[in-house]
């Protein structure tokens, strides 16, 4: 027999199985694998070690009935082929959770939701969880989609910011144990933890705030009215007038902005009105940066307060007013509720408030001209 050493590739040894062949196991050398699409199995190490499935698993598991000296054999054929159990695999068959934990949002793009997201992943690793996350675009098919997906994937838990205006689908999925978290809004139809924002505390403070400035025309620029956090902003903004006296004009009210384009020219029809508003007051990040940007070029000084921080927005020639908040905290308040209802906590659902504050900047404190 030649002392030169035949290497065999994965796919080979698979081949020669079913065939019923057998291949020689010569000394412990590693495969070239490089290029090859097959993973090693756990029954690719038995061959090569020259034990039985059932021993492979002992180590693997690190069950004490192994000899030290197989173990060690058994260990060393595992680093060279590079095998890795599959532990969703594992979970499947046994029914068991994975240790994942799944959070769908609208659009890791927008900065909210990518700190949100920070907040909920740091969590995560501290109980040694990974986090797998989906974008539902805002739209409710979507949501249903990636849930039925991570639900599929045996999730530990789950975490939604919610597109859909109904969740009892999710009632099935909750009796089957997978507790569920509600972040940013509510959910529909079920009665479940949710972590939300002050959304009308924020934005009555921002209303507020121009209109001890003097400002009586305030102009709104605003997303979508009907989703949970529009419609708690709007709301606001009308109370603030209200509650000062001031007639509500549909003329400065503007909805469905969330498009930079649509918020551009809602920006410009603003300000081409006969009587334009002397501030205005934006409702996400997304709205105000486009805002600003319309407004490059204007010399009339037109006050501005933004829902949302946005990065650079104190850098700006005039900085930029905001009312603040913490997506982070939020993200990790949120993944710490979920942890909590995993590992068997049976409060009541709960509602958490996430708080928000007043950054004076400069933009806010422009006095109405005239």
């Amino acid at each position: 027999m030649s002392n030169e050493q035949t290497e065999f590739s994965l796919s080979e040894k698979r081949l020669a199985r079913q065939e019923g062949t057998n291949l020689p196991l010569t000394s412990l050398e590693p495969l070239h694998t490089e290029g090859n699409k097959l993973r090693p199995t756990m029954q690719d190490v038995a061959e090569m070690a020259g034990v039985s499935l059932k021993t492979v698993s002992r180590v693997v598991n690190k069950e004490a009935s192994v000899t030290q000296a197989t173990r060690e054999r058994v260990e060393a054929v595992i680093k060279l082929l590079g095998f890795r159990r599959n532990d969703l695999a594992r979970n499947l068959r046994q029914g068991q959770t994975s240790s994942t934990i799944g959070l769908v949002i609208e659009d890791i793009a927008n900065p909210f939701y990518s700190q949100l997201a920070q907040g909920v992943e740091y969590v995560a690793r501290r109980y040694n969880h990974m986090l797998i996350l989906s974008n539902s675009e805002e739209n409710p098919q979507r949501e249903r989609e990636q849930v039925s997906a991570l639900s599929h994937r045996r999730v530990a838990g789950l975490l939604i910011v919610p597109a859909g205006s109904d969740h009892s689908y999710l009632k099935s999925e909750m009796e089957r144990g997978t507790p569920v978290i509600f972040v940013d809004r509510p959910p529909a139809n079920l009665d479940v933890d949710m972590i939300l924002l002050d959304s009308y505390g924020g934005s009555y403070t921002a209303v507020k705030h121009l209109l001890c400035q003097g400002h009586r025309r305030i102009g709104l620029i605003c997303g979508d009215p009907s989703v949970y956090t529009g419609s708690g902003r709007v709301a606001a903004y009308r109370t603030a007038l209200t509650d000062w006296g001031i007639i509500l004009e549909d003329d400065l009210l503007c909805f469905g902005c969330d498009d930079a384009e649509k918020a551009a020219a809602a920006t410009h029809r603003l300000l081409n009105l006969p009587h334009p508003p002397t501030a205005v007051f934006t409702t996400s990040n997304r709205i105000s940066v486009a805002v600003l940007r319309a407004l490059r070029g204007i010399t009339r000084r037109l006050a501005f307060v933004g829902f949302d921080d946005f990065e650079l927005a104190d850098m700006l020639p005039t900085p930029v007013t905001v009312i603040a908040h913490d997506a982070a905290e939020m993200g990790r308040q949120a993944a710490e509720l979920l942890f909590a209802r995993i590992q068997g906590d049976e409060r009541p659902p709960q509602r958490v408030i996430i708080p928000t504050r007043l950054i004076m900047r400069g933009s806010g404190e422009i006095p109405p001209e005239g």
